[in-house]
C-alpha cells in the first residue's frame, strides 16, 4: 500500500513538472515572440527594427521589477492559485497585443505580459523540489527548464511560421489560447502550494549580502545581456543572407540545440557549465559576421550558440541554490529580477547599436560580455581556491 501511494505521489509530481515545463514554454514564447516577428511587426506598426525590439525591453524591465516585488505582496497565498491567475493575465495581454491598432497599445500589452512572466518565472524555478521526491529534484528542474529550449524549438519558430502564413497578430492570439489552457492545467495538476515562508524585504537584502549570490548575479547580467543584445535582432541579422523563408527553420535548429544544452548543463557543476556556456556564446557570436554569411554557416553557428545558451537558466538557478540553499524564494526573486532586467538591457542596447551602427555589429556585444563572464569565473575560482 505504501509503495503504491509513493508511486502515485511520484507520478503526480512528474505530471506537475510537465505542466510547469509547458508553462515555462508558454511564457518564454510570449516574451520572445518579437524575435521571430520583428520585421513584420515593425512594418505593421510603422516603427524601426530597434524600436520594435523595445517590445522585448519592456517585458524584461517589468519582469525584472515584478520578480522581487511580487513575493512581498503575495504573503501566504497559495502559489498554485497565483500561477493560474498569472497565466490568465498573460492570456489577456496576448489577446490585447494581437488586436493592438497602434504601437503604444501593443507596449501596454507587453507591460501586462511582463508582470505575468516575472511572477511565473519566480514561482516556477523553485517548485520542482516541492512536487517530486528529493532524489528527483535535479532531473525535474531540468525538465521544467527544458520549456525554455522547447520554446526556442517550437514556440519562437512556430511564431515566425505563423507570421509568414497568416500574420504576426495570430501568433500572439495563439499564445493567449494556450495560456488559458495552462491556467486550468496548473490548478488541476499542481498540489496546494503554500509558501514555505513569507518573503520580507529584509530577506532579499540578506540574500544579496552573500558573496556567491552576487557573483552569480554578475554572471547572469553579463551572459544574458550579451545574448539578447544580438539574439533579439537575429531575424534582420540573418535575412540578408538566408531570406525570410528560412528564418523559422534556422530558429528551429537553434532551439533543438538549446534543449540539448539545457540537459547537458544540468549534469555539470554550475561553475563548469557556465564556463562552457560563456565560451560557446563568445565563439559563435564572434564568428557570425565572418562565417554566418551563408545558410550553412548560419546553421552551424546558431546550433553552437543554442547549445551554449540553452543551459543558462538551469545553471544559474543551480548556482543560486548552492549559494543560498535556505532562502530559495528570495534568491530566486533576485535571480529572476536580474535575469529579466538583463533581457531588457540586452534588447535595448542591441537596438541602439543596430539602429546607429548597423545590425551586423550587434554580435560583438555577446562576444565581449561572454568573455567578461569567463574572467569573472576565473577570478572567483582563484579567490575561493
Amino acid at each position: 500500500m505504501t509503495t503504491i501511494c509513493a508511486d502515485d505521489v511520484a507520478t503526480r509530481g512528474w505530471a506537475a513538472s510537465i505542466v510547469m515545463s509547458a508553462t515555462v514554454f508558454t511564457v518564454v514564447t510570449a516574451e520572445m515572440l518579437p524575435v521571430g516577428l520583428l520585421t513584420p511587426m515593425g512594418d505593421s506598426l510603422h516603427i524601426t527594427e530597434g524600436t520594435a525590439g523595445l517590445a522585448l525591453t519592456t517585458t524584461g524591465v517589468v519582469s525584472a521589477l515584478a520578480a522581487p516585488i511580487l513575493p512581498l505582496g503575495l504573503g501566504r497565498l497559495d502559489r498554485r492559485a497565483v500561477l493560474g491567475g498569472l497565466m490568465v493575465l498573460l492570456a489577456f495581454a496576448a489577446f490585447v497585443a494581437a488586436i493592438a491598432p497602434v504601437y503604444w497599445v501593443f507596449i501596454a500589452a507587453r507591460v501586462l505580459m511582463g508582470i505575468s512572466i516575472g511572477g511565473v518565472w519566480l514561482l516556477t524555478v523553485g517548485l520542482a523540489r516541492r512536487v517530486v521526491p528529493e532524489h528527483a529534484a535535479g532531473p525535474a528542474t531540468s525538465l521544467i527548464f527544458s520549456g525554455i529550449g522547447i520554446a526556442s524549438v517550437l514556440g519562437i519558430p512556430a511564431g515566425a511560421f505563423v507570421g509568414e502564413l497568416v500574420g504576426w497578430r495570430w501568433a500572439f492570439a495563439g499564445v493567449g489560447v494556450l495560456s488559458l489552457v495552462l491556467a486550468a492545467a496548473l490548478i488541476s495538476h499542481l498540489p496546494p502550494l503554500a509558501p514555505e515562508q513569507a518573503v520580507r524585504f529584509d530577506d532579499v537584502i540578506q540574500v544579496l549580502r552573500i558573496k556567491q549570490v552576487r557573483v552569480g548575479l554578475v554572471l547572469v547580467a553579463l551572459i544574458v545581456t550579451g545574448h539578447f543584445a544580438a539574439y533579439t535582432y537575429i531575424r534582420p541579422l540573418l535575412e540578408p543572407h538566408t531570406g525570410p523563408a528560412l528564418i523559422g527553420t534556422l530558429l528551429l535548429a537553434y532551439g533543438v540545440a538549446g534543449v540539448l544544452g539545457n540537459f547537458l548543463a544540468g549534469a555539470l557543476r554550475p561553475t563548469r557549465a557556465l564556463a562552457v556556456i560563456a565560451s560557446g556564446i563568445a565563439v559563435a557570436t564572434l564568428a557570425m559576421p565572418v562565417l554566418g554569411i551563408t545558410v550553412a554557416g548560419s546553421l552551424v553557428l546558431l546550433m553552437i550558440w543554442g547549445l551554449a545558451y540553452g543551459g543558462t537558466s538551469v545553471s544559474t538557478q543551480a548556482w543560486g541554490h548552492a549559494a543560498a540553499p535556505h532562502a530559495a524564494e528570495s534568491s530566486s526573486a533576485v535571480l529572476v529580477g536580474v535575469y529579466n532586467g538583463s533581457i531588457a538591457l540586452g534588447a535595448f542596447t542591441g537596438g541602439q547599436v543596430a539602429d546607429h551602427l548597423g545590425t551586423t555589429t550587434v554580435t560583438w556585444l555577446p562576444a565581449i560580455l561572454a568573455t567578461a563572464a569567463l574572467i569573472v569565473l576565473l577570478a572567483n575560482r582563484r579567490q575561493r581556491g
